[in-house]
């Protein structure tokens, strides 16, 4: 339950309706007011003053003002925060009033409102008396299991992998949309179990549904099923700094990967079209680069895959010095993206074709990003939304060389001084076609690098019931605030 303790889109999702940020995305993605009423950028690009809402107050009945939001900034770009990438270039936040404040940037930066939608206010009062003043990410705190936001839902209880619940907050400071009286939170693990709660009747909603139930869903009375692409990217990426191979059974001593004829191999012996036809049920986009197409900043200069050509692709591995293959650990989680298990196996089958023997190992997601970041992998897979939606994001999150607040989930350490030099002024640009030439430079260097292997954009698939009215954001947030139950 805490904000800043991880960046992933389940845990954002969910906590969108409980906390509240300065601002919000509505239901086509526009950067709307939320705890503050307006913003404005100061003289000369100095940074961004924000005017808060009057009159908040959070779930205990404590009034919101400025000084929750600078405990809040300072909270999240603290050592153990997952979010600090969001604040690369704020050097600091000032209050001006209890009403007003300013986030002071290294240069211009005409994108920040829109890259804090997800920056989400804690109390400082109640986070000081409950030992909560830093995020707890790798053990607990009283905010890991514990809540006190200004959203429209209020957290009443909280059984963590068993059931979670919310009731509307009656003391919001916006008006509802929803006709919801309680909402309650089931994680079911086995797809197969959670299929027959929904058409038993024990649960309402669910997201998502394996790919090869939509057609029993939609043939069944009082069911329906809401389709669509989201903004994520299914990617696999590279142990860029690794000296050795960690989980080969034949070379101990060097990585491979290292060597880009080798990486080029491995994008051109995966088949996406077959997996997006037999895995996907045809679903999902094939992706060319970090981001999927029709998002701002997508290179259409760079809108081709790799071609499939395994025979290519072997002889790339013999000029690189391996003919007959090599082994390697491929690390996969098996419940945190669509079929990400059948994927990774797939992708272990055609990469076996041209020689590399893949050691596939799939975990719960619960701990596979421990194990990412504990450099546990030779390949991995990845996905990924822009939560900017422009090309800037997956840059500074996946392609910068990682820093304190940049590259911070770029798990293979890929480094290029090229793209590190070009983020700022890509950040800075007002200019929109200047702007979109350095990230067309950035698309192509990424491609020629095969830093990442984009796979494919990932598909949407939420089953409810006939009754339930939802909105589906391409993002794969599911936000109660907009739900009616007819």
């Amino acid at each position: 339950m805490d904000p800043h303790a991880v960046n992933a889109t389940p845990v954002l999702s969910f906590l969108n309706n409980v906390y509240e940020g300065l601002v919000r995305r509505g239901p086509d993605m526009a950067i709307q007011p939320s705890l503050s009423t307006s913003w404005e950028a100061l003289p000369d690009g100095a940074g961004w003053r924000f005017s808060l809402r009057e009159g908040v107050t959070f779930h205990d009945g404590a009034p919101f003002n400025a000084d929750d939001v600078i405990f809040s900034y300072e909270r999240a770009i603290s050592e153990p925060s997952d979010v600090k990438s969001w604040f690369a270039n704020i050097t600091e936040v000032v209050k001006v009033d209890d009403t007003t404040v300013d986030f002071m940037t290294t240069a211009p930066d005409p994108l920040f409102p829109g890259s804090i939608a997800n920056f989400m206010i804690l109390d400082a009062d109640w986070a000081a008396e409950n030992d909560a003043e830093v995020p707890a990410r790798d053990a607990e705190n009283h905010a890991t299991r514990n809540t006190n936001g200004t959203g429209p839902f209020v957290l009443t209880a909280r059984d963590p992998g068993i059931r979670t619940e919310l009731t509307p907050n009656e003391a919001w400071w916006d008006t509802a949309e929803h006709n919801l009286t309680e909402a309650v939170f089931t994680p079911i693990g086995n797809p197969a179990t959670g299929l027959a709660a929904l058409l038993s009747g024990e649960i309402d909603f669910i997201s998502p549904i394996p790919l090869q139930d939509v057609e029993q869903v939609e043939s069944r009375d009082g069911f329906k099923v809401l389709t669509g692409l989201e903004t994520r990217v299914i990617m696999l990426g590279f142990g860029h700094d690794h000296d050795a191979l960690r989980y080969s059974e034949d070379i101990t001593e060097e990585n491979p990967f290292l060597d880009v004829q080798v990486r080029e191999a491995v994008a051109k012996a995966i088949d996406v079209d077959t997996i997006d036809r037999v895995i996907m049920r045809g679903a999902a986009e094939p992706a060319s680069q970090l981001l999927p197409a029709g998002l701002s900043g997508y290179s259409e200069d760079h809108a081709d895959r790799p071609e499939f050509d395994p025979e290519a692709a072997k002889e790339l591995l013999a000029a690189a010095g391996y003919p007959d293959g090599f082994s390697f650990g491929l690390m996969c989680p098996n419940d945190r993206y669509i079929n990400d298990e059948a994927v990774c196996r797939a992708v272990a089958s055609m990469l076996a074709r041209i020689g590399l023997d893949a050691n596939v190992n799939a975990m719960p997601v619960r701990g596979y990003w421990d194990e990412l970041r504990a450099d546990n992998f030779d390949m991995y897979m990845l996905g990924w939304s822009p939560g900017t939606f422009d090309a800037e994001h997956p840059i500074r999150f996946l392609a910068h060389t990682p820093t304190e607040r940049l590259g911070t989930w770029n798990f293979g350490g890929y480094s290029n001084p090229q793209i590190d030099d070009m983020l700022a002024p890509i950040q800075q640009e007002i200019d929109a076609e200047a702007r979109q030439d350095m990230l067309e430079e950035v698309a192509g260097i990424l491609q020629d690098d095969v830093a990442y292997v984009p796979l494919y954009t990932e598909p949407l698939i939420w089953a409810m019931k006939e009754n339930i009215d939802v909105v589906q954001r391409p993002d794969n947030f599911f936000m109660l605030r907009w739900v009616e139950v007819n």
